[in-house]
C-alpha cells in the first residue's frame, strides 16, 4: 500500500471520527449555552459531580477487550469475540450494581441529588454489552466512518435531548438523564452495522489472555479517568459547588471542545497502527498539525465567544477557558505514544506516566486551589505539558529522526 493511499485511510477516518467529536461537542456548548441561561451555579455544580462520578466507574469499561477484537489474528478471532461477549455482559451487570451502591451511599451521605443522578445514570450498562463486541469488528474491519456517526449521533441526540428537557424540566437531571434515553439508538445502530450471533459451537478463547493485557490497560484507565475528572472533586471539596459550577463550565467551554479532536484522533491511532499502515512518529506529527491550528485559534479567540455563548456574568471562566484549550496538544503526542505502548505489549509504561500524571495534577490542584480557578487550570495545562510531553517525545520523535538520518 503507498503512503498516499495509506495517509489518504488515515486522514479519511480522522475527518470523520473528527466531525463526529465537533458535532458532538458543538451540541454539548448548545447545552452548557441553556444550562447556563436556566440552571443556578450550584445546580451545575451538583450535576457535574455526578457526571464526574459516573465517568471514573464507566472508565472500567475501557479494559482492552476491544483491542484485543481489532489486533487478533483471524484464526483466533471467533473464540475471542466469544469470550469478550461473555466478560462484556459480566462487566456491565457489575458495574450496574456497583454504581447503584455508590448512588446509595451518596444518598445517605447527605447528597441525596448526586446519589440520585448516579443511580439514574447507571441503567446505561444494561445496553452497552449488547453491541460492544459488533463495535469491535467493525472497527477492525475499518468501519471506523460508520462508528464514528453512530457514535457522534448518539452524543447529538442526547444533548438534544437535554436542550429540550430543561425547558420543561429545569434541573441537574437533564444532564444525566439523556444519556440513558439515547443508548437503545447505539445498540441497535451497532447491531446493525456489524451484525455478529454468538455461535454455541465455537470454542471460547482462555481468559488468561484478556486479564494479563486487560488489567494494566484498566488500570491505566482507571487513572487516566482520575485525571480528567480528580480536578473536578477537588474544585468542589474545595471551593464548593458554585466554584465547581464555573469550573464545570470553563471545561466544557474550553478544554471540552479541544479535546474533541484529540478523542477523534484517539479513536482512529490504534486501528491504523495495528494495520502498520503509517508509522507512529508521522501519525503524531500529522495530528499535531490538524489539531494545534484549530486548538490555538480557540484559545486565542476565547474573550470573544465566551461572553456571547454564556451570556452576562461568567466573565470570569474567560481566561480559564483560554488556559484549557492548550491541553489538548500534549494529549494529541501522548495518545499515539500511549497506542504504540499497547501494541508493543507494554501496557504497563503508559500505566506509570498516566499515574505519574494524575498525582501531580492532584498535586498541583491542591496547591494552586487558595489562588482561584485560573491558577488551577494554568497548574493544569502545565503538569499535562511536561510529563506526557517528556514520556512521549522520546518515543516518537527521536526514532522519526533517526530513521531519517539512516535513510
Amino acid at each position: 500500500m503507498s503512503w498516499r493511499n495509506t495517509d489518504s485511510n488515515f486522514l479519511a477516518h480522522l475527518m470523520a471520527y473528527g466531525a463526529s467529536e465537533v458535532a458532538s461537542k458543538l451540541s454539548r456548548l448548545f447545552v452548557v449555552v441553556m444550562v447556563a441561561r436556566t440552571l443556578g451555579v450550584e445546580q451545575i455544580g451538583l450535576a457535574a459531580a455526578a457526571l464526574a462520578i459516573c465517568d471514573l466507574l464507566k472508565s472500567v469499561t475501557q479494559n482492552g477487550i476491544c483491542q484485543r477484537i481489532i489486533a487478533a489474528p483471524k484464526a483466533e478471532l471467533p473464540g475471542i469475540c466469544v469470550t469478550a461477549h461473555r466478560l462484556y455482559w459480566w462487566l456491565g451487570f457489575g458495574l450496574f450494581g456497583v454504581q447503584l451502591l455508590v448512588a446509595a451511599g451518596l444518598w445517605v451521605w447527605a447528597h441525596p441529588v448526586v446519589g440520585g443522578l448516579v443511580a439514574v445514570a447507571a441503567l446505561e450498562y444494561l445496553f452497552m454489552p449488547g453491541g460492544l463486541v459488533q463495535a469491535a469488528l467493525a472497527m477492525r474491519e475499518g468501519k471506523l466512518t460508520q462508528t464514528a456517526s453512530i457514535a457522534g449521533g448518539q452524543i447529538v441526540g442526547a444533548n438534544l435531548l437535554s436542550v429540550a428537557l430543561v425547558f420543561v424540566f429545569p434541573s441537574p437531571l437533564v444532564l444525566v438523564l439523556p444519556r440513558v434515553l439515547t443508548a437503545p439508538y447505539w445498540l441497535i445502530a451497532m447491531r446493525r452495522l456489524r451484525p455478529w450471533q454468538k455461535d454455541a459451537a465455537v470454542e471460547p478463547a482462555p481468559f488468561l489472555p484478556f486479564i494479563t493485557f486487560g488489567v494494566p490497560v484498566l488500570g491505566i484507565e482507571l487513572i487516566k479517568a482520575l485525571r480528567l475528572h480528580a480536578d473536578k472533586l477537588l474544585v468542589g471539596l474545595l471551593l464548593g459547588a458554585d466554584g465547581l459550577g464555573l469550573y464545570f463550565m470553563a471545561f466544557n467551554a474550553g478544554l471540552s471542545i479541544a479535546t474533541s479532536y484529540v478523542a477523534a484522533f484517539e479513536k482512529v491511532v490504534f486501528p491504523h497502527l495495528a494495520a502498520k499502515s503509517i508509522s507512529a512518529g508521522r501519525m503524531a506529527l500529522t495530528g499535531l498539525g490538524l489539531i494545534a491550528p484549530v486548538v490555538l485559534a480557540q484559545s486565542l479567540f476565547a474573550p470573544v465567544y465566551v461572553p456571547l455563548l454564556l451570556g452576562p456574568g461568567w466573565d470570569a471562566v474567560v481566561p480559564v477557558v483560554s488556559i484549557l484549550c492548550l491541553c489538548a496538544l500534549p494529549l494529541t503526542f501522548w495518545s499515539v505514544a500511549a497506542a504504540e505502548l499497547r501494541l508493543a505489549q507494554k501496557p504497563e509504561i503508559e500505566f506509570l506516566v498516566t499515574l505519574f500524571l494524575t498525582v501531580a495534577l492532584a498535586v498541583s490542584a491542591i496547591v494552586t486551589a487558595p489562588m482561584g480557578l485560573l491558577a488551577m487550570a494554568t497548574g493544569y495545562v502545565v503538569s499535562v505539558t511536561v510529563v506526557l510531553c517528556g514520556a512521549a517525545v522520546p518515543r516518537l520523535i527521536f526514532p522519526l529522526f533517526q530513521r531519517h538520518q539512516e535513510v
